[in-house]
């Protein structure tokens, strides 16, 4: 079975229920500043099994950075390795279990990884 965000938003779920499953959102090593001289100007996009699936620069952004980082400051207390999760580029569609997922930041960074079946904790 695969499961995609969308089910849950169209489900009318809440955002955390959305995007919060365990094993929704791994996440690569973290880029110093001085490695990103322009957040604003740079291109993401994702793979799966070889096939582009999400491309975009993030000068298409609604918010800039500055303003999320902000806003949502001004709602709740952001610590030092917090990451913000904002909306999506065009192209979300499901993954499937041994699927091949690469994505990265153009010119700095790239992961790689596959798509698993979580594993449940054992119950006593």
């Amino acid at each position: 079975m695969s499961f995609s965000p969308s089910i849950s938003q169209s489900a009318g779920l809440p955002w955390t229920v959305a995007k919060g499953q365990d094993t929704f959102t791994p996440i690569s090593s973290v880029l110093s500043s001085a490695k990103v001289p322009d957040p604003h100007n740079l291109e993401l996009w994702l793979k799966v099994d070889g096939e582009i699936r999400q491309q975009g620069p993030t000068s298409d952004m609604i918010f800039k950075i500055p303003f999320l980082i902000s806003h949502i400051s001004s709602i709740m207390t952001l610590l030092e390795g917090d990451v913000i999760l904002t909306g999506t580029l065009q192209g979300v569609d499901p993954v499937k279990t041994c699927q091949k997922i690469d994505a990265g930041i153009t010119g700095l960074l790239d992961v790689y990884f596959n798509v698993e079946k979580r594993q449940r904790p054992q119950s006593c």
